[in-house]
């Protein structure tokens, strides 16, 4: 990525209609690359007893190709804030897509764990960067009255595909051998990265700014120890509650002495990650409940194929297609939501998607082994109708309640949040679960019982936590600068 600073150039200079047509290419590109990006990060769950079986791993070495992954993101996406407002949209785009290609390969011919480890890191590298990429060029390119139906959009990105990744996944693995996970995106990768190398232009105004090197350290340490200590607890990556505890220690001292070191920076307008995002009560209160719906999702993600497979003897091909109707649900319906939002605004839809969050968490708790299978699926749709209803206006009104100048940090602060809610989520769900099964086994319980009992205990606790979001959705306002109605009177 270069460092120069760009004067204005011909293609800046075009007119509106071109301007607008080079918008749409950018924004379409990205779109589609963060698609693929976001499907590798749960592709691998249900690759890992044939991983397992190929290379000669334990489960806790299989379990490292999710959480280094995880802890990747939660590392690298903080000081996309920074790199954002440094750098230009193209040499971004350009190395995020590069990132992403390099680790597919390096996936897709590895001889080994640790090979393939690493291909996962550089993947997660080039993830971690396209996100926050996507969300400021959107803020920055897209009107306000315009922004609900592109968020929808992007919606589609965050929502199904990783709610499609195992579904996928259980469909390669059928037929072909794991290494097809990898040469099947790569392709598409370097697709994506010559269409950006040939057509993306650059679409912002990057200015000179210096990267502070113990935010960097603090926020690696923090947020990463974080999400390594909750992976720990919830997928036993690593050393258990012990280990766990401990890096989840460090981790929230780090973020402390992070917070206290932003708070100073910000002031010269130095700060890695900039937290005046959180003086707007709109923001503040849409990354609590985004918090608490990436819960829902990568909880109930990684609960009910445990739940089909262990309990209702489901194979994992068919435990992975009964998830993809919600995922598809969410896809369907996001542009929809994004449409509704530019009329009305955001309460009414976060309401009513936060009650049908709620209700559905807590009919899971009566799943148990007697259950049918259209009962699950059923389910699992509705929740997808209520995350659908949840995500766009939460990521519209989030971002669009910030000046310009803070679009770079918000884009940054939601996917950090993704991340370590996610991490949250399938940590509470996992050790919720395991606990009540270890109990009710160790007194003579059969597995399938105490596992539908662990499974109704998690989603218990899920249920629990999604109220919260009920009363915090009527502090979610519409952005003051983007007008209601179906047109903009400007």
């Amino acid at each position: 990525m270069t460092d120069t600073i760009p004067t204005i150039t011909p293609q800046e200079a075009e007119s509106p209609a071109d301007n607008s047509r080079r918008n749409t290419l950018v924004i379409r590109l990205l779109l589609v690359s963060a698609f693929v990006v976001i499907l590798n990060e749960t592709i691998m769950g249900v690759a890992l007893p044939r991983l397992m079986d190929d290379l000669s791993i334990t489960a806790t070495s299989a379990q490292w190709f999710t959480t280094a992954f995880m802890l990747t993101m939660a590392i690298v996406i903080p000081i996309t804030g920074f790199l954002l407002q440094r750098f230009n949209t193209r040499p971004i785009f350009m190395t995020a897509m590069a990132l992403f290609s390099v680790g597919t390969l390096i996936a897709a011919v590895a001889p080994g764990f640790e090979v393939l480890l690493a291909g996962r890191v550089v993947q997660a590298m080039g993830t971690a960067i396209m996100m926050p990429l996507l969300m400021t060029t959107v803020m920055t390119l897209v009107a306000p009255a315009s922004r609900g139906r592109t968020m929808g959009n992007i919606s589609i990105v965050i929502s199904v595909a990783p709610a499609v990744g195992p579904a996928i996944s259980g469909l390669i693995l059928s037929v072909l051998d794991w290494r097809w996970l990898f040469i099947l995106v790569l392709p598409i990768a370097v697709g994506s990265l010559a269409l950006g190398a040939a057509r993306v232009q650059n679409v912002t105004t990057p200015r000179a700014t210096k990267v502070d090197v113990v935010s960097v350290v603090l926020s690696a340490f923090g947020f990463g120890g974080i999400v390594f200590g909750l992976s720990n607890f919830g997928e036993g990556a690593g050393g258990g509650p012990v280990v766990g505890g401990t890096a989840l220690a460090i981790g929230v001292l780090s973020l402390a002495l992070f917070v206290l070191r932003q708070r100073t920076l910000q002031r010269a307008d130095r700060a890695l990650l900039d937290l005046r995002t959180f003086s707007s009560r709109t923001f503040a209160f849409a990354i609590a409940m985004l918090a608490i719906s990436m819960m829902a999702l990568f909880g109930t993600i990684i609960l009910l194929p445990i739940y089909t497979q262990t309990v209702l003897g489901l194979d994992s091909l068919r435990a992975g297609l009964l998830m993809a109707p919600g995922g598809l649900t969410m896809g369907l319906l996001a542009p929809f939501v994004g449409r509704i939002y530019d009329r009305m605004g955001p309460t009414t839809l976060l309401v009513t998607g936060s009650i049908i969050v709620s209700a559905v968490l807590w009919s899971m708790t009566m799943l148990d082994e007697s259950s049918a299978v259209w009962m699950v699926l059923v389910a699992h749709v509705v929740l997808s109708v209520g995350l659908a209803l949840l995500f766009t206006p939460l990521f519209t009104s989030a971002l669009g309640s910030l000046r310009p100048s803070l679009y770079s940090h918000g884009s940054a602060i939601v996917g950090t949040v993704q991340q370590v809610a996610a991490a949250a989520g399938t940590a509470l769900f996992i050790a919720v679960m395991s606990g009540q099964i270890e109990r009710l086994t160790a007194g003579g319980t059969s597995e399938i019982i105490a596992t539908a009992s662990g499974i109704q205990t998690a989603f218990l606790y899920g249920a629990i936590i999604s109220l919260f979001a009920i009363p915090a959705a009527f502090f979610v306002r519409k952005p003051v600068d983007a007008p209601t109605g179906p047109v903009a009177m400007h």
